[in-house]
């Protein structure tokens, strides 16, 4: 069997302690590439995305894909799409990302877009 790499293993810890504290709520998860970062709130009990934003969207292209400003703009789009599906409490899914930077800005913008988690 192959060696699975830290980032693989991170992500599978993080993975496995949402399950044991998710309960009902729904999961805000994040992905983070070279160029842009995108977010969606999951409904893993129906299998749905309910809601999502990334900086490929119609709306914030063009203003700059991997900076933490974008990270923000995100946020607070993931959020008010989130709240207009009547969503206001996730739990958060950062995957094998470490909780800076980027994802940290992401997560703080989406706290004050009116997101609990």
């Amino acid at each position: 069997m192959a060696k699975m790499s830290l980032f693989d293993r991170r992500r599978q810890r993080v993975r496995t302690a949402l399950r044991k504290r998710a309960g009902d709520r729904l999961r805000l998860s994040i992905h983070r590439s070279g160029k842009h970062i995108y977010a969606q709130v999951i409904d893993d009990a129906a299998g749905r995305t309910v809601a999502s934003a990334s900086t490929i969207d119609k709306d914030v292209k063009g203003k700059g894909g991997a900076t933490t400003s974008s990270a923000q703009d995100v946020g607070r789009r993931v959020a008010e799409r989130a709240k207009a599906a009547g969503v206001t409490r996730v739990i958060f899914d950062r995957g094998g990302f470490l909780f800076h930077g980027r994802v940290k800005a992401l997560a703080d913008a989406a706290r004050e877009g009116g997101l609990e988690f």
